[in-house]
């Protein structure tokens, strides 16, 4: 991709959208969020009086089955922590293998869990989700070691997990997924393609941080540039420029075939929209199968932010919809093309 000066104009937002972003301004000192070394610690702190959600929050009632459980390390690694939410007192349909966002630095298995159970909750499905080791102090290949150790768990304990068998989408959103997309990578060229779909919610793909998106609107919305700068030195480490691979940097894969069906959206005014453009046109043109929506005047993170704007509840339904639409696909389906047909 092109890199430019920032002197595209920042998209128009959408006017539901508008007063939760001036909230979180006015919050802020300095008025934009931004994310660096200094402030990593005081971030990750938390905010006072809000504590992290009990395990029982993620029952719903007793609808779910939760545990916390961890997926044996391999080769040294420590063993990853996953939280693991299955429909009570029945077997479900599949799994939704979640992996949380936080710029690569920041949140764990309980972060954005409530989503993933709204559409658990909605089509018969059990969710896990993977608390992977963070930068900086554990670079690349941590986190992306941990998610694929904890994705092969999963799929190897359906039965003990509660959905036998069933067909697995990999999710994530922000950094998140940026994971997911490298864990799909790492699946395909180990070889492993039990995964059904990989849904990818404004992903954080690129480490070059130079799209046109990049440069002329974080300043003004919610993820900056010297965030996402922050995000991925912390990563990469001390890797060299010339050697970053695709399954730390998504965007630097040379070949996107053979991917499972894709979803990716992002909004039309979050930094990531022209990466995850990028990304998902290349799989559409390697001959995968892609869904990606681009959502009119929505910053990063909008849905949550705004949860009742009509673009937040579109959004989601959409989504929705779209693992709907997978999960009822048969497997050797999803995987035909074009050339298949003309066999």
């Amino acid at each position: 991709m092109t890199e430019i000066a920032a002197t595209d104009p920042t998209p128009a937002l959408d006017p539901e959208l508008l007063a939760p972003l001036a909230a979180l301004h006015a919050a802020v000192p300095g008025g934009t969020p931004s994310l660096d070394a200094a402030i990593l610690p005081f971030v990750r702190a938390g905010f006072p009086g809000v504590p992290e959600p009990a395990i029982e929050h993620f029952a719903r009632s007793g609808r779910f089955r939760v545990e916390h459980t961890f997926a044996p390390g391999r080769e040294s690694t420590p063993d990853v922590p996953l939280l693991a939410c299955t429909p009570a007192g029945r077997e479900s349909k599949g799994c939704i293998f979640y992996i949380h966002g936080g710029g690569m630095v920041l949140g764990s298995n309980v972060n954005g869990v409530d989503e993933m159970l709204d559409y658990a909750e909605a089509l018969d499905l059990s969710v896990v989700s993977v608390e992977y080791r963070l930068a900086p102090e554990n670079p690349h290949p941590a986190p992306v070691n941990d998610c694929w150790t904890a994705l092969r768990w999963t799929i190897d304990n359906a039965d003990d997990l509660g959905f036998r068998g069933g067909p697995v989408i990999i999710a994530g959103e922000s950094a998140g997924g940026g994971l997911a997309a490298a864990t799909a990578l790492v699946a395909r060229d180990h070889g492993d393609s039990r995964l059904r779909g990989q849904l990818l919610i404004a992903p954080m793909l690129d480490h070059r941080s130079s799209t046109r998106s990049m440069r002329s609107i974080g300043d003004a919305t919610v993820w900056t540039r010297e965030s996402n700068v922050f995000g991925w030195s912390s990563l990469l480490g001390q890797i060299p420029a010339g050697e970053i691979p695709p399954y730390a940097s998504p965007t630097l894969a040379g070949e996107l075939a053979d991917l499972p069906p894709t979803y990716i959206d992002v909004g039309g005014a979050d930094a990531f929209r022209d990466e995850s453009l990028d990304y998902g046109s290349r799989i559409a043109q390697a001959g995968g199968l892609v869904d990606l929506h681009v959502w009119a005047g929505a910053y990063h993170g909008f849905d949550g932010m705004a949860p009742t704007a009509h673009v937040s509840q579109t959004a989601r339904a959409t989504r929705q919809a779209w693992l709907a639409r997978v999960l009822a696909t048969p497997a050797s389906a999803s995987s035909l093309t074009s050339e298949h047909l003309k066999e």
